[in-house]
């Protein structure tokens, strides 16, 4: 009589340099073979205490650290903190009405860039370089154009308390309107050499299934949410800036090639929302009014007494801020809320029980970016 097989679990470590972790993020894995039994997160290797920092620097000197939070998308950091402050102060009804369309403008274009980095990230993960390379060049004609707008191709300080810090020049304008028409085509072209490619949906599709009410129960946010089924949008249901001039869908998932919610659908929202981006961008340029670009701000701000939480659609989703205030030239306290911390949260369950190639693809499909995990 022979008897069963005996194994035993194997203690792995994935990163903190692991290039499919998207930053120096760590993951202890106990597998059986190339089945993961249980994986844990071990994030904060990458800390600097950029919430800590707010307390001892000016209201305008956090600015520059807002690009750190998810230097990804620097642009909507910035919004995020900047429109807090502002109401906070309670001059919201005061910025420029052209700001406030600047400002959708490069957060849009920063959003194109952002999800171009994510797709291309899930491809290089499942072994496709090609894609990943096609993306890289599209976004450096973005990083082309926020230079003209703003000096800068990374970390952006742009958006500012009140505004922007300077206009956008006609030639900004005519090559943002030249790009997008190039771009639209250009999306079209990565979807044919990979989105539908038989070899990527396999790997994508059926894995890692996040049903519409596990979504919400770890509380993910923007396109992790929107893929499982869930039609959540701050830019639609808790409106700000110019968004509600703007016509626009929110994409969600639908089970296209697999199973409702799982990593192909969360990675087609991303594309989809590309195309999305790209509407409101053309309207913005049509609508753009002539004026100032910055309201009139104190070089020194103490806002008055009380707390604040604003929150924002980013890349990665609901960003939001809290402050809170003493009256004067910096906060008391900060807290900042970001999209990766929730999705990673949601890594262990959603782990459990797959290959360690499926880990990779999981991280992909979910966009987590390692500024956003340790503040």
């Amino acid at each position: 009589m022979t008897s069963a097989l005996k194994t035993e679990y194997l203690t792995i470590n994935m990163g903190p340099q692991h290039p499919s972790t998207h930053g120096v993020i760590r993951f202890i894995l106990k597998t059986d073979g190339e089945i993961i039994y249980e994986c844990d997160p071990d994030v904060g290797y990458l800390h600097r205490g950029i919430e800590k920092i707010a307390e001892s620097v000016t209201w305008q000197g956090f600015v520059p650290y807002t690009d750190r939070v998810d230097y990804v998308c620097a642009m909507n950091a910035n919004l995020a903190y900047c429109m807090a402050v502002e109401k906070l102060m309670g001059i919201e009804t005061e910025i420029p009405k052209r700001a406030e369309y600047i400002r959708v403008i490069v957060c849009e274009l920063n959003r194109i860039s952002s999800h171009a980095i994510a797709i291309g990230a899930a491809d290089l993960d499942m072994g496709a370089f090609t894609p990943f390379v096609h993306f890289l060049r599209e976004r450096e004609h973005i990083n082309d154009l926020l230079e003209i707008a703003c000096g800068a191709r990374l970390t952006y300080n742009y958006i500012c308390i009140g505004g922007v810090n300077n206009d956008l020049s006609p030639t900004f304008l005519s090559k943002t309107a030249e790009f997008l028409d190039h771009f639209e085509v250009v999306v079209e072209q990565i979807n044919r050499l990979i989105s539908y490619n038989q070899i990527f949906i396999k790997r994508f599709a059926n894995v890692a299934v996040v049903p519409a009410k596990m979504a919400i129960d770890y509380n993910l946010v923007g396109p992790n949410l929107r893929g499982s089924g869930v039609k959540f949008d701050i830019r639609k249901d808790k409106p700000y800036s110019v968004y509600p001039e703007l016509d626009f869908d929110v994409p969600i998932g639908s089970g296209r090639e697999g199973t409702l919610g799982d990593c192909y659908d969360r990675y087609m929202v991303r594309v989809e929302e590309i195309r999305e981006s790209i509407k409101i961008i053309r309207q913005c340029l049509k609508q753009i009014p002539d004026g100032e670009s910055k309201a009139i701000v104190k070089s020194t701000i103490k806002p008055p007494k009380g707390h604040v939480y604003f929150r924002t659609e980013t890349p990665r989703g609901d960003t939001g801020y809290f402050i809170y205030s003493d009256g004067n030239t910096s906060p008391v306290r900060l807290k900042i809320r970001t999209g990766s911390f929730t999705g990673m949260s949601i890594i262990p369950e959603i782990a459990r029980g797959v290959f360690i190639a499926d880990l990779v693809a999981i991280i992909g499909s979910l966009d987590i970016v390692a500024p956003e995990l340790d503040r």
